[in-house]
C-alpha cells in the first residue's frame, strides 16, 4: 500500500464538498438535491464509480465547475467518492440535505480552502483516508479578531445581531 498527498484545485471563488457515496444513483440525486435546495447555484459534480465500467459520472450546470470536479476525481482516483464544487451559494446551504442523501456514507470535507486529499493506493484502486483542509492555526483569537469574524457572518446574512 502506498500513501499519496494530492492537492486539489477548482475555480478560483469557489467550494469544494468531497464525499463518499455507494451508488451510481448518487449523481443524479445529489444534481437534483444541488438545485432544489439553492435554486441559483452554479455547480459541477463528478461521481466515481467503483464497479463495472468504472467511470467519473458527471452533472452540472456550470461546464467549468464541471471540468472541474470531474478534474478533482480523476487526480484523486478513489471509487465511490463525489466532487462537488459550487458557486453562488456556501456548503452551509446544501451541507445537510447532502449528508441526508440516502446514498452518502460520509463527507470528507466543505471548503474553499487550500485542500490536501491523503489517499492510500492498492492494487484493487485507490480510497480517501482523510484531508488536509487550508492551514495550521496560528494563534487565539483576540477580541480584535472575534469582532472581525461576528462581522464577516452578519455581512453574509448569517447572523442578525
Amino acid at each position: 500500500m502506498e500513501l499519496e498527498c494530492i492537492d486539489l484545485a477548482w475555480s478560483e471563488g469557489a467550494n469544494i464538498i468531497i464525499g463518499q457515496s455507494h451508488f451510481i444513483k448518487t449523481v443524479e440525486d445529489l444534481a437534483e438535491i444541488v438545485i432544489s435546495s439553492v435554486p441559483n447555484i452554479k455547480y459541477g459534480l463528478a461521481f466515481c464509480e467503483a464497479s463495472g465500467p468504472c467511470l467519473i459520472r458527471t452533472e452540472g450546470n456550470d461546464p467549468l465547475l464541471v471540468k472541474d470536479a470531474s478534474g478533482c476525481a480523476e487526480r484523486v482516483g478513489a471509487g465511490h467518492t463525489f466532487y462537488l464544487v459550487i458557486k453562488e451559494a456556501f456548503p452551509i446551504n446544501i451541507l445537510n440535505q447532502i449528508k441526508a442523501c440516502q446514498e452518502v456514507a460520509r463527507i470528507f470535507c466543505a471548503t474553499a480552502n487550500p485542500l490536501q486529499v491523503i489517499v492510500a493506493k492498492t492494487e484493487q484502486g485507490g480510497g480517501i483516508m482523510g484531508v488536509i483542509d487550508g492551514n495550521a492555526p496560528k494563534g487565539i483569537e483576540t477580541d480584535k479578531d472575534k469582532k472581525a469574524r461576528k462581522e464577516m457572518l452578519r455581512t453574509f446574512g448569517y447572523k442578525f445581531s
